[in-house]
């Protein structure tokens, strides 16, 4: 297979380019682009992993990194400030800049993120000041961060040839817009100079920040660990799933930030529509524990797609590690903790079930989404300042809103131009298709006519669980009942729709119908190749061609679990994870590595809570869902060839949510374990 020089953000991004935005879309050096933006922490991954770790990322079509600076990660204890190692945030901006791949700054001073605190550190709150506010006392503090963030961004900012283009303040804030202006123009004064500033669009400020100082991005999940309910479907996630023309979620964060109107603040719309919290999967709370699937990730950005939205930025897009505390706490969100304490999240672990694992392994919705990502950058430039219709039905505040599992019309938006003066060229666009919806069986929907800019393809029938785009009046085509994947030299790659027969009909009058997929070598007609999904999956992608072996690893139970604990409802409602204490009732087993055991150390298991030590040090942690419990083997102390594995059994009627994939049988066992 022909290998891609994958340089893409370099050719969205030169470094040092004019950045600027409208309306529709960010800007480079006057040309228009679509980017994709995903989330990894820095903090959460080895400084020495960071090359290969960016590489990947950049590689699934990614075109600029977000990452937050968490505060009690840099400055556990007061006046103390800690940026080596993998809190080295210098560090990865080289190795950004090194990649060719712009950053966008979360710096709190609030970030949340699942960190302790929201990643305020826990001295602040013996301070008397009032957090997240204007109050002098608070905002002198701030300074004294952002001013050290300062150190480190220094001469790597966008003008200076620098990776950093934008810096988001604050995170997830409800009140007053004077003080996400205040902490802008503390930044300003300091030293930071980026083309553009953001912040979520989620809650409704109180009062707003004047048009233009701030970007609104937005954000959807599939699912959320943060629901208090403890049922299959809790929540508004399913809007998710329907084309909508507003832009905020009513479903994020509602443990924080309860109810939200389904409306987008006034004067927003005049914003281009970007996301930065675009579920690439989600984290697991000790009492919700969803299982999220690839075509969760893909249909939702899919539809964000279509429902006009020029950024699609992914929280998380690679999955980490919580960094061992310098004072001896966890630096994990926890009920216990000081702020943020609605929700036990693992002591280390922070994989996300994202699609770049927190080893950096590639999961199934790295390979959808990639294709997505190839689309979004090759056809950006026409796609930036088409406008949406919704001619299969929207989710609006004043208009007919589907409800859960509604399975009574397919799901359709349309992106299109108004053609040309004259009407010398026609109006071109792309029909954007969602049949799916997480945990609902919509049906295949048969004989559905779809027309975009005057155009009407034949009948088709959709399959359940389809979701795809199809071109119009686009690159010499009519229509085609294929996926654009890539225009590249001349050549335009199409994917073959499982379940759908592919019609590719030409502007010069010329129809092929029944086309079948021939890869990249030999084109179809001219020049346009048809792929299968495997292939429009990993095009371009440069990957050994074999797999490592998978091989078995021996283990012994040492000891049995002891008697089962009571687990605590507490005060926020919700199951609390077990303590240090708890565990000296949990089943023991011993792990024996072979001397050259590397890669990928799986642990199929059945569970509660599992810990994971070596040398006696805890390493990583799982709350059990039904996925494997990993870990990384290159991580592990030098000559270290033996583990114990902790299991807290699972118990009958737990108050926690597990998910229909989890063997929820009394107890704890091991099936497997393997290395590959």
């Amino acid at each position: 297979m022909m290998v891609l020089s994958l340089h893409v953000s370099a050719q969205q991004f030169p470094f040092g380019a004019d950045v600027t935005w409208d309306r529709h879309s960010l800007m480079v050096n006057g040309r228009r682009v679509v980017p994709v933006m995903g989330e990894v922490h820095y903090s959460r991954i080895p400084a020495d992993e960071w090359p290969a770790e960016v590489r990947k990322i950049k590689e699934g079509g990614v075109t600029i990194i977000a990452t937050y600076v968490f505060w009690n990660h840099v400055e556990e204890q007061e006046g103390i400030f800690n940026w080596s190692g993998q809190r080295d945030l210098r560090r990865f901006l080289e190795v950004c800049r090194s990649e060719q791949m712009p950053v966008v700054l979360r710096v709190g001073p609030f970030c949340h993120g699942e960190v302790r605190c929201g990643g305020m550190p826990d001295w602040l709150f013996s301070k008397g000041c009032e957090v997240r506010t204007t109050d002098p006392a608070f905002m002198t503090y701030v300074e004294r961060l952002y001013r050290q963030i300062f150190t480190q961004v220094q001469g790597l900012q966008w003008k200076d040839g620098g990776p950093v283009i934008a810096a988001q303040f604050d995170n997830e804030y409800r009140g007053p817009g004077e003080y996400l202006m205040a902490l802008k123009h503390m930044a300003r004064g300091i030293g930071y100079d980026l083309p553009f500033y953001t912040r979520t669009g989620w809650p409704a400020l109180t009062t707003p920040v004047p048009f233009g100082e701030l970007l609104p991005l937005y954000g959807d999940y599939a699912d959320g660990f943060w629901e208090k309910s403890i049922k299959e479907t809790a929540g508004n996630y399913y809007k998710a799933f329907s084309f909508k023309a507003f832009r905020s979620s009513t479903a994020i964060g509602t443990d924080l930030l309860g109810e939200q109107k389904e409306e987008t603040a006034k004067g927003d719309d005049d914003y281009p529509y970007f996301t930065c919290e675009l579920g690439g999967g989600m984290a697991t709370a000790y009492h919700r524990r969803p299982y999220v699937y690839p075509e969760d990730a893909y249909a939702m950005a899919v539809v964000k797609l279509g429902s006009g939205s020029n950024l699609l930025g992914y929280y998380m897009y690679h999955g980490g590690t919580n960094p061992q505390s310098t004072t001896g706490i966890t630096l994990n969100e926890s009920v216990h903790t000081l702020s943020t304490a609605n929700n036990d999240i693992n002591l280390l672990s922070y994989d996300f079930q994202a699609p770049l694992g927190e080893f950096g392994q590639r999961n199934p919705h790295y390979y959808m989404l990639r294709k997505l990502h190839l689309f979004m950058n090759d056809w950006g430039e026409q796609l930036a300042t088409m406008e949406a219709s919704f001619p299969g039905g929207v989710t609006h505040p004043d208009g007919d809103s589907p409800k859960k599992g509604d399975d009574s019309r397919l799901r359709w938006a349309v992106r299109s131009d108004s053609g040309s003066a004259g009407g010398d060229r026609h109006p071109s666009g792309f029909i954007f298709i969602n049949n799916y919806e997480r945990l609902q069986n919509l049906s295949a929907k048969r004989d559905v006519r779809l027309t975009a800019c005057g155009v009407t393809l034949p009948p088709l029938t959709i399959p359940a669980a389809t979701t795809c785009i199809f071109p119009v009046n686009i690159d010499g085509m009519r229509y085609a009942t294929a996926q654009p994947v890539a225009r590249r030299n001349g050549r335009i790659y199409l994917q073959q729709v499982p379940g759908i027969p592919v019609t590719i009909a030409l502007e010069s009058g010329k129809t092929l119908k029944n086309v079948k997929p021939r890869g990249v070598t030999r084109p179809v007609c001219a020049n346009i190749f048809l792929l299968t999904e495997d292939e429009a999956n990993h095009l371009f992608l440069d990957e050994p061609s074999a797999p490592a072996p998978v091989v078995e690893v021996d283990w012994q139970k040492v000891r049995d679990a002891g008697s089962p604990r009571k687990i605590i409802v507490g005060r926020k409602k919700v199951a609390e994870a077990p303590t240090d204490a708890d565990f000296s009732e949990a089943a023991v087993y011993v792990i024996s590595l072979p001397e050259d055991a590397r890669g990928l150390l799986t642990i199929n298991y059945r569970g509660d809570v599992a810990r994971l030590y070596a040398d006696g040090k805890l390493i990583d942690d799982n709350f059990y869902n039904g996925r494997p419990f990993c870990y990384a083997l290159s991580r592990l102390p030098e000559g270290c060839r033996r583990l114990e594995l902790h299991i807290l059994p699972l118990q009958s009627d737990m108050p926690v949510y597990l998910p229909r994939e989890a063997d929820k049988t009394p107890g704890e066992a091991i099936g497997s374990i393997t290395v590959q």
